[in-house]
């Protein structure tokens, strides 16, 4: 029997979490040791699972199965994709990083007579969404995946709850009221749309007998299991309700400037560039290979929601007067692209939003992560309060640069390339959509280069006068990640390598080819 990689994977953090917690409440700086040290040895495996990917190999490689529920058909089911293999490393990588930042995040603080914020707590809970995220990226059984799909909003509810961001212009109380509000919020919004999703999987349970992806798309592909048109409809629609909330895609995307905003700039990295991403990456599993026909029934509408997305998020980001909500909405612009590129049906658009979902994921780390540093020094998240900061700290300032410039899709950075792909994909079958989504791109340079101005040039505020530059942990941070994001803007093949080949096979999977030009190419 091969050593189960998958399994080891996603349990190494789970484990790591229960030790975690477990450390004595006195040993805090062990626990941080602990987590750090669980998240790089789940980074190894994640790297061994990169090399033991084949991209020209099976479509689902590393696969494990074993019966867990007989009785309704549920198995113990994993194998991954190139898509897959690309956001376990991404997850796996970003790990480390935000359990470096959030290093002091979670000390214990002294109100009255009560102690609050247990540090064991804090990595534990950490440690745990990794687990629920890697799995959920494995997973080939629906049940499976549901399970942890949802799972994964506890430890997220209590990591916005009750460790939430210090900063707040309105003292500690109402800093509480308002993570409280952000962590309900978001717990009953992703809920709704797991109860819907449930209402599905059962439903698609009742019109195949099973739960095994891989079975049931195969039955379909060989016509061995017939679906209704109308059945597949409403079977995808409540797949992808949910996946749209945990994306987050206009109009169900309200939860996250609250969550973001009121959280950690660890937490809020985690959020956005680690757990919405298990959205997006279902749409592409699960929606177009369960049902192809309803993909494309839905694709007009998804994309005017995501083109609704882009601009909408843009926009409201051009006027935030808070940096961590300016982010949030930026990051739901660029889920629009995700989305968009998925449901252009086209292999330039489907590559294009796989690596955005990289590519997104490390570019809104390393800003947030810069601009979590940023405001523990000054103590404010306002804009209005900063001013100056490229003259007394230029390390922070340059890397807040990379950061933002990474944000709007500069060429030469990672998120270029995949907008353009995203962009090119969408204009060769739906031009009109792909040529009103190049403001996106107009408004993040806005947002972007006006956050910068406000914040790093012009007069130094008196308050930030005696800034302190990056120290040697934040640098240990952001360096990674800003070479990351160089690295794969000038050469992003060996990541195109990974992902081409399940992005060929999902456009086999929803019958689609691309477009051929309307002009010929001299020969």
């Amino acid at each position: 029997m091969s050593f189960p990689l998958l399994t080891a994977t996603a349990v190494l953090p789970a484990i790591g979490a229960i030790a975690t917690a477990a450390v004595p409440a006195t040993r805090r700086t062990a626990a941080k040791w602990l987590a750090l040290l669980v998240s790089l040895a789940t980074l190894a495996l994640a790297v061994v699972v990169l090399i033991r990917f084949d991209p020209g190999g099976a479509r689902y490689q590393l696969t494990e199965s074993h019966s867990w529920i007989a009785d309704f058909g549920v198995r113990y089911e994993l194998g991954v994709d190139g898509i897959a293999v690309a956001l376990i490393a991404l997850t796996a990588l970003l790990m480390p990083f935000i359990i470096l930042a959030g290093w002091h995040d979670a000390d214990p603080l002294e109100t009255g007579n009560r102690r609050w914020r247990p540090t064991q707590g804090f990595f534990a809970l950490i440690l745990a969404v990794e687990a629920m995220v890697i799995i959920s990226f494995e997973a080939t059984d629906v049940f499976l995946f549901y399970i942890f799909f949802e799972a994964m909003l506890i430890p997220m509810y209590f990591l916005i709850g009750g460790f939430g961001d210090r900063a707040h212009e309105h003292g500690e109380e109402a800093a509480s009221t308002q993570r409280s509000y952000a962590a309900v919020k978001f717990l009953l919004y992703n809920l709704a749309g797991g109860l819907v999703m449930l209402a599905a999987v059962i439903g698609l349970y009742v019109v195949a007998g099973n739960f095994s992806l891989t079975e049931i798309a195969e039955a379909r592909a060989n016509g061995s299991l017939e679906m209704s048109t109308s059945t597949e409809r409403w079977l995808f629609l409540g797949f992808f309700f949910a996946f749209a909330v945990k994306a987050p895609l206009w109009p169900l995307h309200t939860w996250l400037p609250n969550a973001m905003g009121e959280s950690t700039a660890p937490v809020a990295v985690l959020i956005t560039a680690v757990v919405d991403k298990v959205g997006t990456f279902a749409m592409l599993r699960f929606c177009l290979q369960l049902f192809p026909e309803a993909s494309q029934w839905a694709t007009p509408v998804i994309l005017v929601l995501a083109l609704i997305s882009i601009i909408y998020g843009a926009l409201l980001a051009v006027g935030q007067r808070d940096i961590k909500r300016l982010v949030a909405y930026a990051s739901i612009s660029h889920f629009g692209f995700i989305v968009m590129g998925i449901f252009a049906m086209t292999s330039q658009g489907q590559s294009g939003a796989t690596l955005y979902m990289v590519n997104h994921g490390i570019s809104t780390a390393a800003l947030m992560l810069v601009a979590g540093f940023l405001i523990s020094r000054r103590g404010s998240r306002l804009i209005a309060d900063y001013g100056g900061v490229q003259k007394v700290a230029p390390v922070l300032a340059g890397t807040f640069l990379i950061g933002g410039l990474a944000t709007l899709s500069l060429p030469g950075l990672a998120p270029f390339v995949s907008e353009f792909l995203v962009l090119v994909g969408t204009f060769a079958r739906y031009p009109v959509i792909g040529i009103i989504a190049t403001f996106g791109i107009v408004l993040a340079a806005l947002y972007t280069l006006v956050l910068y101005q406000r914040t790093m040039t012009g007069p130094v505020k008196p308050e930030v006068s005696a800034m302190p530059d990056l120290r040697v942990r934040e640098l240990v941070v952001v360096a990674p990640l800003i070479a990351l994001l160089i690295v794969l803007g000038v050469h992003p093949k060996p990541l195109t390598d990974i992902v081409n080949p399940a992005v060929q096979q999902t456009m086999s999977d929803v019958q689609k080819q691309d477009p051929q030009p309307e002009v010929e190419a001299a020969k």
